[in-house]
């Protein structure tokens, strides 16, 4: 297999989930800021153009994050970071799923229409900064939302580490970096977060 990496909260998502599993993976490391990602090379492997992307063994590219994530989970089940029941695996998908559209999404498009405006306006239509402004304002408060709900908790599902934790993580970090910081007032995000960043895997 080859994994196509670079900066940014989404590849490192699925560095993580390789580090959690122990497994070693050819790595080729693309630069974003110098446009790689959208040259004819890359957009061959994943036409949306963007990073990362897993080629597997057999010459198939599989790109999107959570569909990466799986993929490994099925090849390589333990340490589960899905779950080993269908119970377990749809109690992490759920909370992956309101993680991704009430969170990421807000947070990733914020920054692309504010700070990073530069960078992505030349590659597509983005929203106003003002929007952005708004966006952001949505990710915050579905912070603060989800915060209330994990009271009691160690990790989003219980006492289960799952990918759940390793995409709100990916992207918390990420904001603390552009101006999103985890919202005043969150009381259980500040030490999951301490707990995430003290698992080998998170400076994967």
């Amino acid at each position: 297999m080859r994994f196509y990496d670079s900066v940014g909260p989404n590849p490192h998502v699925v560095r993580m989930v390789m580090a959690e599993k122990g497994l070693a993976i050819e790595t080729v490391t693309l630069d974003i800021l110098k446009g790689e990602n959208r040259q004819a090379a890359h957009v061959a492997r994943n036409p949306a153009g963007g990073t990362p992307a897993l080629e597997t063994d057999d010459g198939a590219v599989i790109c999107e994050i959570t569909a990466i994530a799986e993929y490994l989970e099925e090849l390589h089940p333990e340490p589960p970071l899905i779950g080993r029941t269908a119970a377990e695996r749809a109690e992490a998908r759920m909370w992956m799923r309101r993680i991704d559209l009430y969170i990421l999404e807000p947070m990733a498009n914020g920054f692309r229409a504010t700070e990073g405006r530069p960078l992505f306006a030349p590659r597509m239509t983005l929203v106003t900064p003002e929007a952005g402004a708004e966006l952001k304002a949505i990710a915050a408060e579905k912070l603060l939302w989800l915060d209330g709900l994990m009271a009691g908790r160690t990790w989003v599902c219980g006492e289960r580490f799952t990918l759940a934790d390793i995409l709100l993580f990916a992207f918390v970090q990420f904001g603390a970096t552009v101006r999103q910081p985890i919202p005043t007032g969150a009381s259980w995000l500040p030490g999951w977060r301490e707990r995430v960043a003290a698992r080998p895997s998170a400076g994967a």
